[in-house]
């Protein structure tokens, strides 16, 4: 069986910790499977080559079978101009690997319920759903300006442009997901207000048609962030465009109690795929085995599932990070009173002792 070529972005702060646990666990869930190319990217691609993302790098990321991100970012990077900040190589790699659909779960484990900041009743309803957002248009991809009024006052404008194709591909993205799953779809919009909203609508209800099993609601953004809160367990999953989805998605990963949980995949027409932790650098906790893995983990085990089909062994790891919980281990972004309290190499190999 041949190997698995994976391109490896360890990034920024606690990056390369958790890169460093996932490989780990790969290499113990399905040992000799894969060949593992580093690449730099974001603030160490910065002080290296003067850039977040170089092509050549870029070109590595292009040829792997998939990519796995550790997280990018930093105050030492503040300074560098809008078009050379470390989250610059975020978009860049995003494009160059045409990835357009980012999926997000958000599921709260058992053993983490009292972790949840909601009241006790509403988590106790249960709280599994997905958020797909489409990734590579609206305003992040669109024409950024700064420019002067003709009395002299400083202005600026960001556009807001979605095409057709574009949101018809992530709709189809959504309902084919929801198929295996509830069979509840919530696109997400701004119709009242916003000329691309309201295409948005148009073509979701469209693609609507060719899943007559697929139950479609419609939601503003507005109102969808307070009902995430209000009654998380009525929503399976949530489709919605890049900046909207950006939001929700943190809001999300709150409410089921930690942003260290949370894996995330961007996926295009192939399956390589882009998998990566929800959460950011967190330079504060660099180098001081604080950070908790299970995200990068859980993302490691998406990208089994969704690039290369090893459904074991993406299990095997997803059941191994809940025994790990259940017998109530914790780093500290998950502690408890009663919990026991350890490390982030700690809680890797706890979880590769359970593999």
């Amino acid at each position: 069986m041949s190997k698995k070529n994976v391109a490896v972005i360890p990034g920024d702060g606690i990056g390369p910790e958790v890169i460093g646990a996932t490989l780990e666990v790969l290499e113990k869930v399905a040992p000799g499977r894969f060949d593992f190319h580093e690449v730099a990217m974001g603030g160490n691609a910065i002080d290296k080559y003067g850039e977040p993302l170089p092509d050549f790098r870029l070109k590595t990321c292009q040829e792997a079978d998939a990519t796995l991100l550790g997280a990018v970012g930093g105050p030492k990077w503040d300074n560098q101009p809008p078009e050379n900040r470390p989250e610059r190589g975020l978009l860049r790699v995003r494009s160059g690997l045409e990835v357009f659909a980012n999926i997000r779960p958000a599921k709260i484990f058992a053993p983490l319920a009292s972790a949840c900041p909601l009241r006790k009743d509403i988590a106790e309803k249960g709280i599994d759903f997905i958020i797909v957002r489409e990734l590579t248009g609206g305003i992040y991809f669109g024409k950024h300006e700064a420019f002067k009024t003709p009395s002299g006052e400083r202005a600026a404008r960001d556009v807001m442009e979605y095409t057709e194709h574009e949101i018809r591909r992530i709709a189809h993205v959504a309902f084919k997901m929801a198929m295996g799953r509830r069979k509840l779809v919530t696109s997400i919009d701004k119709a009242n207000i916003l000329t691309v909203s309201r295409l948005w609508r148009e073509v979701v209800e469209d693609v609507a048609k060719e899943y007559p099993e697929v139950k479609l609601n419609h939601l503003y953004v507005d109102n969808a962030s307070m009902q995430l809160i209000r009654v998380p367990s009525e929503f399976d999953v949530i489709v919605t465009e890049n900046t909207f989805g950006d939001i929700l998605s943190d809001e999300a990963s709150q409410i089921v109690g930690s942003i260290g949980m949370i894996p995330s995949a961007s996926l295009g027409d192939n399956n390589r795929g882009l998998y990566e932790p929800i959460h950011g650098s967190a330079p504060d906790i660099a180098g001081q085995d604080k950070a908790n893995p299970i995200g990068t983990i859980l993302a490691g085990a998406m990208m089994l599932r969704y690039s290369f089909e090893m459904n074991k062994e993406a299990d095997a790891i997803e059941n191994a990070v809940d025994e790990v919980l259940k017998a109530g281990l914790r780093t500290g972004d998950i502690y408890t009173e009663g919990t026991k309290l350890i490390t982030g190499s700690q809680m890797k190999a706890e979880i590769i002792s359970r593999l």
